[in-house]
C-alpha cells in the first residue's frame, strides 16, 4: 500500500500555527501545568551530564565513560516513566504502562535483555497533578538515577519536559500528541514523541473534509486543554474555507457534567460534519446525546477514540459511521501471527487484556528496544539520542502493512502513517474497519 499525503496543501499553515503556538507558550506558559516561566537559556552544545537549571543540555557526540552513565549498570538499563495510576484516570493509563512493561519482561526473559542487560522500568504515580509530576520525575532522575524517561503517558508531562531537557535526560517516545513537545527539537533536543501530533492530525482532518465533504458545514467539539486546542487549530488550518464553512467551535471542561448545550449549538448552526477532539467518555456522551436529538452529522474523532472501549459506552447504532485514524493492527485479528504473539506476550508477561492501547504500548517498547540495541557500543544518554535519530523506515509487525517509523534530528515524531477507520455494525455489533489509502502525516 503506497502512502498518500494530504499534508502538502497545509504545510505552510502548520508552520505558521507552530510559530504562533511558540509565541503563545512564551507569553502565557504552557497549558496543563507546562514549563518554566521566563526566557529559556540554551547551554553550549557539547556539555554532558547535568546542566544548570536555566540551561538546556544539547546531546553531543562525546561518550561518557560507562561507569559514569546514570541508569546503566553491568546488568541493568534503568528506565522511568510517570503517569496517573490512581483516581479516575488510573485504569486507562495503567494499560499504557503494563503493556510496554510486559514486552520488556518478554525481552528480558526470552531474548536475554538488550546490550547484555535486563531492562528495568520504574513507574511513579503523578495523580495527573503537575506539581506531583515534577516531584516524582525529580525522584526518578536524582534518586533512582534512571537512564532515560520513556513512554510517559500523562496529561501533565508539560510540567516536567523542561526539567528533563535542562538536566540532559532523554525524554523518549512520550505518549502524548501535544504539538509543543516535538515542534522545537533545537530548544528541546532530548524529547521525542510516540503518537501523532494532535495539530498535524487536525490539519489532516480539515484537508480530508474539504476533499471528501465539500460544501458541508463543519463544527469542532473540543476539550479545553492543549489536546483540544491543538486539534482545533489544526482543523482550522487544514480546512479549505472556500469549500467548507466552520460554523461552530464548542469547548468543554474536563470537569463538565453535561455537554448538551454545546451539542445543541452545533446542531442549530447547521453543522453537517463534526470533528471530535474529546476523550472517550465525552465522545460517548456526545454520540448518545446526538442520537436522542435525532441529529446525524458525519463524526470524525481524534485517534484516542479509535478503540473498542468506545463500544462499552455507546450503542452500536449511535457509533455507526464515525471515522477516526489508526496505524496498528486490530487485536482481534488473531489469525495474524504478530497479533497472536501480542496476545501471548500480554497474557504470559503480566500485560492487560489486548486492545488498541496495548498494541501501541508494545510498539513503543519494541521501538525503545531497537533504539537501545543501536546504542550498545555507545550506551550513554548522548548515544541513545543519536540512535533515536537514526530510525529510518523501521516497522513493527503490529503496525498496519506499509506503515513505517522514521525519526531524525529535526523530526522527533514516531507515528506519522496509517489508514482511516470507521465504525461498521453487523448483527447489532459495532467494530472498527480500516478503509482507503495509507496516509502520511510527515511534514518533510
Amino acid at each position: 500500500m503506497e502512502p498518500r499525503s494530504l499534508v502538502a496543501p497545509f504545510r505552510r499553515h502548520i508552520a505558521i500555527a507552530a510559530a504562533g503556538l511558540m509565541v503563545a507558550v512564551a507569553l502565557a506558559g504552557a497549558a496543563c501545568g507546562g514549563g518554566d516561566e521566563g526566557e529559556e537559556q540554551t547551554a553550549t552544545p557539547g556539555l554532558t551530564g547535568t546542566a544548570a537549571p536555566t540551561g538546556t543540555v544539547a546531546p553531543s557526540g562525546t561518550a561518557s565513560p560507562a561507569a559514569e552513565v546514570p541508569g546503566i549498570t553491568p546488568t541493568e538499563i534503568i528506565l522511568g516513566l510517570h503517569t496517573p495510576l490512581s483516581g479516575g484516570l488510573g485504569a486507562v493509563y495503567a494499560q499504557m504502562v503494563k503493556a510496554p512493561q510486559a514486552y520488556y519482561n518478554y525481552v528480558n526473559e526470552e531474548k536475554g535483555g538488550v546490550c547484555g542487560r535486563k531492562i528495568v522500568l520504574k513507574v511513579e504515580d503523578d495523580v495527573a497533578d503537575p506539581s506531583r509530576a515534577l516531584e516524582v520525575t525529580r525522584k526518578l532522575v536524582e534518586q533512582d538515577k534512571i537512564f532515560a524517561m520513556v513512554g510517559s503517558p500523562s496529561t501533565v508531562h508539560g510540567a516536567v519536559w523542561e526539567y528533563l531537557n535542562q538536566q540532559g535526560v532523554p525524554d523518549l517516545l512520550i505518549m502524548t500528541g501535544g504539538h509543543k513537545f516535538a515542534s522545537d527539537p533545537e530548544g528541546h533536543p532530548w524529547t521525542t514523541q510516540m503518537p501523532p501530533d494532535y495539530m498535524v492530525e487536525g490539519a489532516f482532518f480539515g484537508g480530508y473534509i474539504s476533499e471528501n465533504y465539500p460544501g458541508k458545514k463543519v463544527a469542532v467539539f473540543y476539550e479545553n486543554t492543549d489536546f483540544g486546542l491543538d486539534g482545533l487549530a489544526g482543523v482550522k488550518d487544514g480546512l479549505d474555507l472556500a469549500k467548507n464553512e466552520l460554523v461552530s467551535e464548542q469547548a468543554y471542561d474536563v470537569s463538565a457534567i453535561e455537554i448538551r448545550s454545546q451539542l445543541v449549538n452545533m446542531k442549530e448552526a447547521g453543522a453537517e460534519v463534526v470533528v471530535l477532539y474529546s476523550s472517550i467518555g465525552f465522545t460517548a456522551q456526545f454520540l448518545k446525546a446526538a442520537q436522542r436529538l435525532d441529529w446525524h452529522p458525519q463524526f470524525i474523532a481524534n485517534y484516542i477514540n479509535g478503540d473498542d472501549l468506545l463500544f462499552q459506552f455507546v450503542p452500536a447504532d449511535a457509533a455507526e459511521g464515525i471515522i477516526s485514524f489508526s496505524g496498528f493492527k486490530r487485536v482481534d485479528w488473531t489469525d495474524d501471527p504478530a497479533v497472536a504473539e501480542h496476545h501471548r506476550i500480554m497474557n504470559q508477561y503480566g500485560g492487560p487484556p489486548p486492545g488498541t492501547f496495548t498494541a501501541i504500548g508494545q510498539v513503543l517498547a519494541e521501538l525503545m528496544v531497537e533504539i537501545l540495541s543501536r546504542s550498545c557500543d555507545d550506551l550513554t544518554r548522548e548515544g541513545v539520542m543519536k540512535a533515536a535519530a537514526s530510525i529510518d523506515q523501521w516497522r513493527s509487525e503490529m503496525m498496519v502493512e506499509g506503515a513505517t517509523i522514521t525519526m531524525t534530528d529535526t523530526d522527533r515524531r514516531a507515528i506519522e502513517m496509517g489508514p482511516m477507520e470507521r465504525v461498521v455494525v453487523e448483527n447489532g455489533k459495532a467494530r472498527w474497519e480500516y478503509f482507503g489509502p495509507l496516509w502520511d502525516f510527515n511534514e518533510e
